[in-house]
């Protein structure tokens, strides 16, 4: 259980710095809903109670030792597996995509993909950190199927962008365990190898396959599959050094840019805080990054450094990319960038995390 004198030892720098990001984008979703011609001007609202939400469930992840939750990984790798499979058969379609539950005594929709990180990344925790030694290929075979299941039922719904999430997290437990960069070589040139039949026979939709097609050249397709990533860099470059000011911005207010208060969050930093607010958002996600390998680093055990850097992988993994396909430097995939973007699971989901995160860095001064 959790010990009064552990509070002392809570990493008070990182914490702040995860609720100066949180606290930014209910600063942007605000601005970007609050305009007349929005007409959601409530969703900041919703942020702060899913923040609320997530921060319950950091103190939950922060009760418990971790060792505590890693012994019980397997039975919450099930519960995982049990809870994509029921989205795939009774989930709300939206978009689409059949992703959510709702949740009829909140009225809102809760997004199982979104804990998958945390989940894999408890399991894979797990396994290698039984196992004394570099992993074998036997070891390795079990770990990516591990990872492969929860990645198959995310990906059917369809979410590839999240599914892709869980990728990172795999590589990074089983390189920090002691798989040799050959293998991840092996692994890497495997990957690109198959593209060319993934791209045919995976399970993608059309507007999936024009996003990808059309990142080369938006152009070819400005008022369809392109138009995302045109809005986006116009957006971005609109900022200047300076922005346009608070609520001032043009294509997240007029709605230009679609899903300015999502996915495209970091656009509209981009605009109306210009690069000097850009510096400051990437400050802090830097800071969040160095911070929580440290915490890898000071870890009493290989558990803790495994668990830690599994939830590091995805969350530096999304930070990234949502970043690049702001700036039109990738295609347009729905991640969020966390801590910013609205989105209720999401949230919860990254600060659960990061609450094993802090846990295993306060728990290195017991026993």
């Amino acid at each position: 259980m959790f010990e009064r004198r552990l509070y002392y030892h809570v990493d008070w720098a990182l914490l702040s710095a995860i609720l100066a990001l949180c606290a930014l984008g209910v600063a942007m979703i605000y601005s970007i809903t609050a305009a007349p011609l929005r007409g959601n001007s409530h969703l900041w609202v919703t942020q702060l109670y899913a923040i609320v939400l997530g921060l319950v469930a950091m103190v939950v992840m922060l009760t418990l030792d971790y060792r505590t939750f890693a012994d019980k990984s397997h039975l919450i790798y099930v519960a995982l597996l049990a809870v994509l499979l029921y989205v795939l058969f009774f989930g709300s379609v939206q978009m689409g995509a059949r992703r959510w539950i709702p949740l009829t005594v909140f009225n809102l929709n809760l997004q199982p993909s979104e804990f998958a990180k945390a989940g894999v990344a408890l399991v894979l925790a797990k396994f290698f950190g039984e196992n004394r030694g570099a992993p074998s290929w036997t070891d390795l075979a079990i770990a990516g199927a591990l990872t492969l299941l929860p990645i198959a039922l995310i990906a059917r719904e369809p979410d590839l962008g999240t599914a892709a999430t869980l990728v990172p997290v795999l590589l990074a437990v089983a390189y920090l365990a002691g798989m040799p960069m050959r293998i991840l070589g092996v692994l890497c040139l495997s990957l690109l190898l198959a593209a060319p039949v993934a791209w045919k026979f995976a399970p993608m939709k059309e507007y999936q396959k024009s996003r990808i097609s059309t990142f080369l050249d938006p152009s070819q397709d400005a008022k369809g599959a392109g138009y995302q990533q045109i809005q986006a860099r116009i957006t971005v470059g609109s900022g200047g050094l300076s922005g346009k000011g608070f609520k001032q911005g043009t294509q997240g207010q007029l709605r230009f840019l679609p899903a300015a208060h999502n996915d495209f969050i970091f656009s509209v930093l981009a605009e109306e805080q210009g690069f000097a607010g850009v510096l400051v958002a990437l400050g802090l996600y830097l800071f969040v990054i160095l911070r929580t390998l440290e915490a890898a680093r000071l870890a009493r055990d290989r558990l803790g450094s495994y668990l830690v850097l599994g939830v590091l992988a995805g969350f530096t993994f999304q930070v990234v990319y949502n970043i690049t396909m702001s700036a039109g430097l990738a295609p347009v995939k729905g991640l969020t960038l966390p801590l910013m973007s609205y989105g209720g699971s999401s949230m919860v989901a990254t600060l659960a995390g990061f609450g094993l995160v802090l846990n295993v860095r306060m728990r290195r001064f017991t026993n």
